[in-house]
């Protein structure tokens, strides 16, 4: 599953869309205005050496700013803990590019290095709290010495912080923006939701491609992280995005039929194992119980409406829902 999830990933920010809605969307910085994204182009494998081509979570991308060029070094953080010396990393990797730029001479045209914006992308669930400038891992030491103490930063995306801190009433097109709610979706309503704008947004047909990534990448990664009991049958005959929401939603739908059925046959089986009436509807009680706390969890139904699929007075489903807020 991790290499699903880097491959897919790899292969959704190949495309120039996302890196631009990426940079767009979340450095809140001027200067990302002046960049000229119609020259994003990805570094090919002639600019960087086997050590950094060979390293399959980093994407390299350059974009014109100006007469020169800025370099995009996007390494994508799919640990499931937050790494302490990432900033380490970091250093170790541009230094890496920067030798390859000089090998290649691809200087600004006053002979310096181009500059390097590193992003870390990253979509655990526990938050980033490490440092974000090599010089917060290094011994403060007094006198002279502290001159030489390395000061380099990072752009850190955390997904999961962005999602929570977002209140998602801006309809603005934003493609990475999409898939950081698809990664976090609060329901299958919100995932629904954020399908439809990307069909919309990738209708064009010179986005198949990008629409075809984020099939890949909802097939193996989103659907068994999310919704990992959902039965759906392999993607290989879907031709685009909008077949994979037509489906979803189909399927979705009919949840709530299920976890009927599911309660009533939970029902049936504990009746017959007790033998007795009363056990049959307690059983039976149960079965409808947990239909509604399924419906409660899982859906926006009111109560009137899970009352009348469950089988239970509004007063119990009123009781459930309370419950379960606590």
């Amino acid at each position: 599953m991790a290499n699903h999830h880097d491959h897919s990933y790899k292969l959704l920010f190949s495309h120039p869309e996302m890196v631009r809605d990426l940079l767009t969307g979340f450095v809140k910085e001027s200067w990302v205005s002046q960049l000229d994204f119609s020259t994003l182009e990805k570094v090919s494998g002639s600019y960087v050496t086997d050590e950094l081509r060979d390293r399959e979570d980093d994407i390299i991308w350059r974009v014109r700013w100006g007469d020169d060029w800025l370099y995009v070094y996007l390494l994508l953080e799919f640990q499931s803990s937050v790494d302490r010396f990432m900033a380490v990393r970091i250093m170790s990797y541009l230094g890496l590019l920067y030798q390859d730029l000089i090998r290649q001479k691809a200087l600004t045209p006053s002979g310096k290095l181009p500059p390097v914006l590193p992003v870390v992308l990253y979509n655990g669930e526990e938050r980033w709290r490490v440092a974000q400038n090599v010089s917060a891992l290094v011994e403060r030491v007094p006198g002279g010495l502290e001159h030489y103490r390395p000061e380099l930063s990072y752009l850190l995306l955390d997904e999961g912080a962005i999602v929570e801190a977002s209140d998602w009433s801006d309809e603005t097109r934003n493609v990475s923006a999409a898939l950081f709610r698809l990664e976090h979706n609060r329901d299958e309503q919100d995932m629904l939701a954020v399908l439809g704008q990307l069909v919309e947004w990738l209708k064009a047909p010179e986005q198949t491609g990008l629409r075809r990534a984020f099939v890949v990448w909802i097939r193996r990664v989103m659907l068994p992280h999310r919704a990992p009991g959902m039965e759906l049958p392999e993607f290989n005959n879907l031709q685009d995005l909008h077949e994979v929401h037509d489906m979803l939603a189909e399927r979705i739908k009919k949840w709530p039929e299920r976890w009927v059925e599911e309660g009533r046959e939970e029902g049936r089986e504990e009746g017959r194992e007790e033998g007795r009436e009363e056990g049959r509807e307690e059983g039976r009680l149960e079965a409808k119980q947990e239909t509604a706390r399924n419906l409660i969890t899982r859906t926006e139904m009111d109560d009137a409406m899970i009352a009348e699929i469950a089988g239970l007075p509004i007063e119990d489903v009123a009781r459930l829902r309370a419950e379960s807020r606590h």
